[in-house]
């Protein structure tokens, strides 16, 4: 075995990394170090010479993933390996064969697919709102991740959409393709699709991909659809090489076609298969993990997760027990809330280290509210783009103007004096809203100068600034962050606020199905699993006279304490509905 690539890694960690030839599945929970241990996968093929590094591929779901998984491998001394989205890398391949095959470059991406169905909606005479385009949209994607015809979508949708009967989506549907054929545009499914297609009918480019690449690992195999494992399997052929890394209780994706069973059932699959379970946490203290694995005790492909260092049962008496506490109302709730944060931070907490969490964005109104009324500065995640913000793009071109003229002070101070001539001050505005996010974001420029290494100049740094921006590697705001469960997913924080633990809003109020209940159920375990030292539910009755979770009798009390500020006991009173509608469900129903 090579040292420097299995250096650092536990013992399961270790064995997953060091058997390089496939089928393998790490089942990695939730902090276990999955991302390390692909990456030192690769870079221990490539040093003992298992692999080539131009014939790995490493599949991820987003872009951002793929650049950090370069960057490791980078770290790692490995270069030459791809590590792409699904989409990426289908698209690359279609450009590249297209022209050999059809005499011509390949179909236009279109950019909006909302857009495009408004236009087809005009053409069939039908008005329609945004929303109910954005439903249609939608169910054209589901429709086509899971690989199903206009006329099968139709079979097993026959209420249509809104105000839509289903004959009228199957029209709208057949007319947005048609359209799309026109204008010799492919839609972001479409490109899968494609490139499946092509695979399947062209022998001799499905050779010449197998033969390019050998090797490949799937992050986050939870979340891949029909359509992106139709795919995998074209790109393998009769290989066997390949490593998938999942956590079947982070399965928050099934409404857009992503199926766990790929995951649960590999070794099923795929024969003489390797299974590592990773189950040592390396986020987050004891008392966080107790929460989490009683949510998820018995639900399958569930992993115990144990805090790392400790493996003792008086683990989760050394640390903080999570807190929950209950409400009369939401604007007590976001009161509350504001206020323990607001005495974190004076006690010494970094704004950067908290986040507020929650199911749908609306409830971010009245936290945002409340924190910028007591002056704690927010940012929503999965807003506007750092580089995108006028105040930043203006600073980055003053920047970029001053580094063509001779510096009089110091690079930092010469950063400083740039961004004070923009309206940096030293102290931040006393309140919330607009002047304190701008003042926030110059602010981070001059951190990014301050930890610049030693020998930066003002050309390099602004040709950093604009290569970070490229590559959507944004600076993190010294602010509080508010985020969506679903935006939450692969981030953590020292310190969790997750609100609105209440039914209705987790699990959410269309949720009414079992198997959508426990999609509920794993995004309130993503939720919990983001925190690291401490954590703390929430929940308010509400003008809806809302009941607690049914999550947090399954939970139970034996992990969590009633915090202050209680006007009741969390979880004490149930509803008496059926399970479909809101009751809670006994364990021999989970």
């Amino acid at each position: 075995m090579n040292a420097a690539a299995l250096s650092g890694l536990d013992e399961r960690q270790r064995e997953a990394a060091a058997t390089l030839r496939g089928p393998v599945a790490v089942l990695a929970g939730a902090g276990t170090g999955k991302t390390r241990v692909i990456t030192h996968r690769i870079a221990h093929g490539v040093d003992t010479g298992a692999y080539s590094p131009g014939r790995v591929m490493a599949l991820t779901f987003t872009a951002k993933a793929a650049g950090e998984m370069r960057g490791r491998l980078r770290a790692l001394g490995v270069s030459g390996v791809s590590a792409r989205t699904f989409h990426a890398t289908a698209l690359a391949q279609l450009n590249f064969f297209w022209p050999t095959l059809a005499g011509d470059t390949a179909p236009s991406i279109i950019d909006n697919k909302v857009r495009m169905l408004a236009h087809a909606s005009d053409s069939i005479g039908i008005s329609l709102d945004t929303p109910t385009l954005r439903d249609v949209a939608s169910a054209i994607e589901w429709r086509k991740v899971k690989m199903r015809s206009i006329e099968q979508y139709a079979a097993g949708h026959p209420n249509g959409i809104g105000r839509l009967s289903v004959e009228r989506v199957v029209d709208l549907q057949r007319a947005y393709e048609k359209l799309k054929d026109e204008r010799r545009q492919l839609d972001f499914e479409d490109v899968l699709l494609a490139c499946a297609g092509m695979l399947e009918a062209e022998p001799h480019v499905a050779r010449s991909v197998r033969e390019q690449y050998r090797h490949f690992t799937v992050d986050e195999f939870q979340d891949v659809s029909p359509l992106q494992n139709r795919l995998l399997e074209l790109w393998l052929g009769e290989r066997r090489d390949i490593c998938v890394v999942g956590d079947a209780s982070q399965t928050i994706y099934s409404f857009a076609g992503a199926d766990a069973r790929y995951l649960l059932d590999f070794d099923k699959t795929h024969e003489n298969a390797k299974v590592v379970r990773l189950e040592t946490n390396y986020r987050s203290d004891a008392a966080v993990l107790a929460v989490a694995n009683e949510l998820m005790k018995g639900r399958p492909g569930a992993l115990h997760l144990t805090a790392a260092g400790d493996q003792s049962s008086d683990a989760v008496a050394a640390t903080t027990m999570p807190t929950v506490t209950a409400f009369d109302d939401e604007a007590g709730e976001a009161r509350e809330v504001a206020s323990r944060i607001r005495a974190q931070i004076a006690n010494g907490i970094d704004p950067r280290a908290i986040a507020v969490l929650y199911r749908s964005h609306a409830q971010s109104v009245e936290i945002a509210a409340a924190l910028a009324k007591n002056g704690t500065a927010s940012s929503v995640l999965g807003g506007r783009k750092f580089f995108d913000l006028p105040e930043v793009r203006q600073a980055v071109l003053a920047l970029r103007g001053a580094s063509v003229a001779p510096m009089q002070h110091g690079f930092v101070d010469t950063v400083r004096d740039v961004l004070r001539s923009l309206g940096l001050t030293n102290d931040p505005p006393e309140a919330g809203g607009a002047l304190r996010d701008t003042w926030e974001a110059r602010a981070s420029l001059l951190r990014l100068a301050e930890e610049a290494p030693p020998g930066t100049t003002l050309r390099t740094f602004t040709d950093e600034l604009v290569a970070r921006a490229k590559s959507n590697d944004e600076p993190s705001l010294r602010t509080v962050t508010l985020a969506t469960l679903h935006a939450a997913k692969g981030l953590e924080w020292d310190h969790v606020h997750l609100i609105g633990f209440a039914e209705g809003l987790l699990p959410i109020s269309y949720a009414t199905t079992f198997d959508d209940i426990d999609e509920e159920r794993r995004l309130a375990y993503v939720g919990i699993t983001r925190a690291a030292r401490s954590l703390a539910l929430t929940w308010a009755r509400g003008s809806r006279d809302r009941q607690p979770s049914r999550f947090l009798k399954e939970i139970g009390t034996g992990t969590l304490r009633e915090g202050g500020a209680s006007r009741r006991v969390a979880g004490q009173s149930r509803p008496e509905s059926r399970r479909t509608t809101g009751a809670p469900l006994r364990r021999s129903e989970r």
